[in-house]
C-alpha cells in the first residue's frame, strides 16, 4: 500500500482521502482551517455523506488517517500529492485556481523528493500545464533538481452516493504525458 497526501478537506478531499485509508493507504489529510481538522480529529466531520462518519472513525483509529495544518508534514509524507481544494468561480464565473497554485507552491517549496502531483480539484482544461510551471518555478528558485509528474484525475462524484462512487467508480480519466506515472496512479485510484 501507498502513502498519500490529499491537500484539501472539502466534499472531494474528504470522500477521496477516506476511501483511500479504508483500501489500506495511508492517507495524511492538510488542511488550512484549524477548526476543521480539530474537529476532524474528534469525529466531527463538516460535510454530510451517508457512511462517512463511520469510515473516518473506523480509518482514524486504525491510525491509517491523519490531519494536519501542516504542508511541509504533508509534502513529506507521501510520493502521492493529490490537490482537492475548492475552486470557486471567479468575478467572471471561471474556476479560480489561486488555491490549487498555492497548494502547488507549497508542494514545490517543501520536496526534497520524487513526486507525484494529481490535480483532483474541479479544474478547467490547461490547469495541469499551470500546476507544472509553477512548481518548477519554484524549484528553480531553490535551485533545485527534483523530477515531479503533474496528473489530472477529474472526480464524478454525486453526493448521497460519493463514497459508492468513489469505491467503484463508473470512469476513470487520467491525463499524463508519463506511461509510467498514469499506470500507478490508476493503481493507486482503482483501489
Amino acid at each position: 500500500m501507498s502513502n498519500v497526501t490529499v491537500f484539501g478537506v472539502g466534499y472531494v478531499g474528504l470522500v477521496q482521502a477516506s476511501v483511500f485509508a479504508d483500501a489500506g493507504h495511508h492517507v495524511c489529510c492538510v488542511d488550512i482551517d484549524e477548526n476543521k481538522i480539530e474537529n476532524l480529529k474528534k469525529g466531527i466531520i463538516p460535510i454530510y455523506e451517508p457512511g462517512m462518519e463511520s469510515l473516518i472513525e473506523h480509518n482514524y483509529n486504525e491510525k491509517r488517517l491523519i490531519f494536519t495544518t501542516n504542508a511541509e508534514e504533508g509534502v513529506n509524507y507521501a510520493e502521492y500529492q493529490f490537490i482537492a481544494v475548492g475552486t470557486p468561480p471567479d468575478e467572471y464565473g471561471s474556476a479560480d485556481l489561486q488555491y490549487v497554485l498555492q497548494v502547488a507552491e507549497n508542494i514545490a517549496s517543501y520536496m526534497t523528493d520524487s513526486k507525484i502531483i494529481v490535480d483532483k480539484s474541479t479544474v478547467p482544461v490547461g490547469t495541469a500545464e499551470k500546476v507544472q510551471s509553477r512548481v518548477q518555478e519554484v524549484l528553480d528558485k531553490r535551485e533545485m533538481e527534483i523530477p515531479f509528474s503533474v496528473v489530472s484525475n477529474p472526480e464524478f462524484l454525486k453526493e448521497g452516493s460519493a463514497i459508492d462512487d468513489c469505491q467503484k467508480p463508473d470512469r476513470i480519466i487520467i491525463g499524463t504525458s508519463d506511461d509510467s506515472v498514469n499506470k500507478c496512479v490508476k493503481h493507486l485510484v482503482v483501489c
